[in-house]
């Protein structure tokens, strides 16, 4: 029961890279600019679409690193 506890609260750390996401696309001046262009697309549309790849990738390893392992718990007879 302990251990389950402790892998439980050391899995919520990894919600803390949720973060990232957020605070790249909330802070405008960051990337409110033009250049450098990437294919004739300005920073500010390859920069937030960038951020779209970027947050599916954190958004699964969170997923695969907080999920439950135990055998049983959907509750399901089988």
């Amino acid at each position: 029961m302990a251990h389950d506890a402790d892998a439980g609260k050391s899995s919520k750390h990894w919600q803390w890279l949720l973060l990232l996401p957020w605070i790249a696309m909330i802070w405008v001046p960051s990337y409110n600019r033009i250049e450098p262009t990437l294919w004739d697309f300005p920073f500010f549309y390859w920069y937030q679409l960038l951020w779209v790849l970027i947050s599916a990738v954190i958004t699964a390893l969170v997923y695969f690193k907080t999920k439950t392992r135990g055998k049983g718990d959907a509750g399901g007879a089988q």
